[in-house]
Order: C-alpha cells, then sequence, then structure tokens
C-alpha cells in the first residue's frame, strides 16, 4: 500500500474493504495538498539558512496542513455514512516507519535499478518528504469525526507487502480482530 493509500473504510456484515488515495478524497481541494507541500519546503529551506547565520528562526507552519486533514477526515466520513460503514480502519502510527523504509527503498530501486548513489539521494529526498506529513495529526481528525457521528475508528497492523488492497483488508481485518 502506497504511503497515498491510507484510509480503509470497512463495512463488517458485507466484508467489503474500501481503500481510498488522498487524491481521490480531496478531488478538486487536491492542489492545497499541493500548496502545503510547497509551503514547508519553503519554510525549511528558511529555517535551514537562518540555522546556518545562528539567526531567530523566521516563523512557523501555516494552518493550511491542519485544515487538509480536517477535509480529508470530512470526506472519509461521507464516505463512511455513504456506504453504511461500521468502522474506519487505518493503519497502526507505530508500524509506519517501517512501512516507510520499505517503500522507499522498493521506490529507489525501481527508480535508479543498479545505481546505489541514485538510490541513496531519491531515497533520501522521498524521507524529507514523507516525514512531512502529520499523519498522526490526520488520524486524530478522523477519530473526532468518525466520534462524533457515531462510527468506530480503530486501527491495525499494516502488512508490509501486497497489494494496496490486499494491505487495506489486512489492516481491517487486524483492527476487528483487536475489537474482540
Amino acid at each position: 500500500m502506497s504511503l497515498e493509500t491510507f484510509v480503509i473504510v470497512s463495512m463488517p456484515p458485507s466484508g467489503i474493504v474500501l481503500t481510498y488515495s488522498r487524491s481521490a478524497i480531496l478531488g478538486k481541494d487536491y492542489h492545497l495538498l499541493t500548496r502545503q507541500r510547497q509551503q514547508q519546503q519553503h519554510t525549511s529551506q528558511l529555517r535551514h539558512k537562518a540555522q546556518k547565520r545562528n539567526a531567530p528562526n523566521p516563523g512557523g507552519e501555516s494552518e493550511l496542513g491542519q485544515y487538509v486533514d480536517r477535509l480529508i477526515a470530512k470526506a472519509v466520513i461521507a464516505i463512511a455514512q455513504t456506504y453504511h460503514a461500521g468502522s474506519i480502519a487505518v493503519p497502526k502510527l507505530g508500524d509506519v516507519r517501517e512501512i516507510v523504509q520499505t517503500e522507499i527503498q522498493a521506490r529507489a530501486q525501481q527508480k535508479c535499478p543498479g545505481y546505489l548513489e541514485g538510490q541513496k539521494c531519491y531515497a533520501k529526498q522521498y524521507r524529507v518528504n514523507v516525514h512531512r506529513w502529520s499523519y498522526g495529526r490526520l488520524i486524530e481528525s478522523i477519530g473526532s469525526q468518525a466520534n462524533k457521528v457515531g462510527i468506530v475508528c480503530e486501527q491495525g497492523k499494516q502488512p508490509r507487502q501486497g497489494t494496496a488492497q490486499e494491505m487495506a483488508k489486512e489492516v481491517a481485518i487486524d483492527a476487528y480482530q483487536s475489537r474482540k
């Protein structure tokens, strides 16, 4: 499962598991995610320059990230209500580091086969981009929105390999089993 694919809506009676990507959920608002990433990169560069000069930090992050997380949470809840979902299962935060590392290595090998220096450079840049995403804040937003409408938000262990659909199903099954 790609890091872009993170939301699993499960319906226990029928056993259906749906996966959605951030781009699919945000739809026309996907440009906000792109803008947030650009702002984060710009802020990071300013912070780095200030550190080199031993100057004070020029400023913090905007509230755009929190707004995007709320938009995603709202869309996830709308999808869950549309399909009369019994629960929403998301991957556990503790497993993200291993999953990210595995995915980064796989992507680097795919992008630069046989070129180790290129793989290291690609992996470094990808890690920087991935670690800017506040997954915990997103999960918290989804959980609070789900509680408001009476849907259970659960976390399940995500396997390291498989297709996005298979991994999503495993997360939903693990979350369902941990409920018992």
